[in-house]
């Protein structure tokens, strides 16, 4: 990457020194690594491998279990630059779910869990790396879900009934000796028979599932008519993949997609999955919370992986512009062609710099959550303006495969949708910091 768009003189040396690991690790992986791996719909196993084997998927954990315990500072260094070198938006995407769904379990974990599971997460061993909260009836507005984790009382006489392990086919599910745990369950998450939670629902736009040991699941406890406020009554938890195939009692469906190919989206469906008490992650009904905790994070690295891809798609439109001749020179004199690359640069580093700003103030505890709606909706609209230029400049080879640029048109065209739509990102600028009405 071209030293021209990557203004980083303020930069920590911490942050140095991530740049520099993350670029190095990047090298490794040309372009046709990553126009393989879109092109055959490939989950990128090589390069997490790598960065799972150097310590970075446990980035965001505390030292005391194995980790780098960085920062959010460092870690939007880190999404940038593995946007920027080559990967682009969806590079990021393959790799910074199993690095910030761990932090819930730093947070709100039990001492016993986050001692068993933590350091495996930290060595890369074991993958966190699927989040269920979407639904097809609830995208928005989380507090719509309608999965529900329904208590099961050991005492009760339909215990057994109601745990799903029970009845003509209870011999189907295929876990632990009681057919409700698994050997390969954390200690902290074993648990007497019928002493948990039942499952059923299903979610929707849940990534990465397939590379994942486990998944954080949100789920509702209380039903929402019995509840005074819609937030409440919603809990969080940590399902062992595994254990609910051998149950029978899971299921997914691929969602095929024209964005971000090689980091699968699922459908998920939940009948009957009985989960331990210790599942659980933190307290019953505070789960909305919970996940409220960690959004400010996760618009700064959105963000982080939008200004990435921004700045890949201008240096791939610039080097093509200073070498495409056209009538004798290089179409990169024509100020058709300057301008949009030129404009779309200003955006970019305008976008970086609210960004890099938020991520400090939300590392220093100031209120962080204008900044970071901000920044990921300038940083999703400059990495489309660049993605955009790029096309353009590139002409008809600038939807040909062969030279990436349509790739990052789609994910700059997707990053725009999530994790949040732009609409969402100045509804709550105009609610939070314009003080206008409430309008959903």
């Amino acid at each position: 990457m071209s030293g021209r768009l990557r203004a980083d003189a303020s930069l920590t040396e911490s942050q140095r020194l991530v740049q520099r690991s993350i670029r190095a690790i990047c090298e490794e992986y040309d372009h046709e690594y990553w126009r393989e791996h879109s092109r055959e719909e490939e989950y990128p196993h090589e390069f997490v491998d790598t960065l799972s084997e150097e310590g970075w998927m446990g980035a965001l954990l505390p030292d005391a279990y194995g980790g780098a315990d960085l920062g959010t500072e460092e870690v939007v260094v880190m999404m940038e630059e593995i946007a920027a070198e080559g990967g682009g938006f969806a590079a990021a995407q393959a790799v910074h779910g199993g690095i910030y769904n761990s932090v819930p379990i730093v947070k709100y974990g039990s001492e016993e869990l986050k001692a068993d599971l933590l350091p495996d997460v930290a060595a890369g061993e074991t993958r966190i790396q699927a989040f269920g909260l979407t639904e097809p009836n609830a995208g928005s507005d989380s507090t719509a879900i309608e999965t529900f984790a329904e208590r099961v009382d050991p005492s009760s006489d339909d215990a057994d009934s109601n745990a799903g392990g029970a009845g003509d086919d209870g011999g189907d599910r295929k876990g632990g000796d009681d057919g409700r745990m698994s050997s390969s369950m954390p200690d902290a998450m074993q648990g007497e028979a019928g002493d948990g939670y039942v499952v059923n629902g299903s979610k929707i736009w849940t990534s990465r599932v397939d590379v994942s040991d486990y998944l954080l699941l949100v789920a509702r406890t209380t039903p929402l008519e019995d509840v005074e406020k819609r937030t409440r009554g919603i809990s969080m938890f940590l399902v062992d993949l595994d254990d609910a195939r051998e149950q029978g009692a899971f299921e997914t469906s691929k969602i095929p997609k024209s964005a971000s190919e090689f980091v699968h989206s699922y459908q998920l469906f939940f009948e009957d999955l009985w989960l331990p008490e210790s599942a659980l992650v933190g307290e019953e009904g505070e789960g909305f919370y919970q996940v409220l905790d960690g959004l400010n994070e996760e618009r700064l690295v959105i963000a982080a992986e939008c200004i990435g891809l921004g700045e890949l798609a201008l240096e791939r439109a610039i080097t093509y512009a200073n070498d495409r001749e056209v009538f004798g020179r290089p179409i990169g004199k024509n100020q058709a062609i300057q301008h949009p690359l030129a404009e779309a640069y200003a955006q970019v580093q305008g976008a970086k710099a609210v960004t890099y700003e938020a991520a400090r103030a939300d590392e220093s505890g100031q209120e962080a959550g204008a900044r970071a709606n901000t920044a990921k909706y300038l940083a999703a609209e400059a990495a489309f303006a660049a993605a955009d230029a790029a096309v353009q400049a590139h002409g008809g080879f600038g939807v040909a495969t062969e030279y990436d640029i349509e790739r990052y048109f789609r994910e700059a065209r997707l990053s725009r949708l999530v994790p949040i739509t732009q609409e969402l990102a100045l509804n709550y600028l105009g609610e939070n910091v314009l003080g206008l009405p409430r309008s959903y």
